[in-house]
């Protein structure tokens, strides 16, 4: 039962850093004049914002033990194609690398949906996140297993 709660907290964790990756709407910007926000006031907010998210970013995650981390590189491919994941991807994510992880794989690809992953099972770790148009005539080299979700 403490296992499942591990597990469970650990998800939620890689879900909490995975939701910076899901796209919003652009907020709009107050202009100068009838509403009285200065544009010097605008700028000095907009930098003090600028300067958390560069704290954020070079601060190293705090994941727990057991937790499916995703690597920079990986992250990166995410923000640059587009591609992310609900709660319930995440989940069967966690639960495919178990499996592999019971089978004594060390790297996994993992087709999933419209998508493809390369996990380092030993790590817990998503090493690369690939979308459907990637995936054609590609070779995947360095994995010893497959999961086809």
């Amino acid at each position: 039962m403490d296992k499942m709660k591990t597990m469970n907290s650990a998800l939620v964790n890689g879900l909490n850093r995975i939701e910076n990756l899901i796209p919003t709407k652009p907020q709009d910007l107050k202009k100068s004049g009838a509403d009285g926000v200065a544009f010097k006031e605008a700028l000095d907010g907009a930098l003090k914002t600028e300067d958390v998210a560069a704290q954020i970013k070079t601060a190293p995650p705090k994941v727990e033990a057991g937790a499916l981390k995703f690597s920079n590189h990986a992250i990166e491919r995410m923000q640059s194609r587009g591609i992310s994941y609900s709660p319930q991807d995440m989940t069967r994510l966690g639960e495919a690398v178990q499996k592999a992880a019971a089978k004594g794989s060390k790297d996994t690809l993992v087709l999933m949906d419209n998508s493809a992953l390369i996990v380092s099972v030993k790590n817990n770790t998503v090493v690369t996140v690939m979308d459907k148009n990637a995936l054609k005539e590609n070779v995947f080299t360095n994995i010893d297993s497959t999961i086809v979700m």
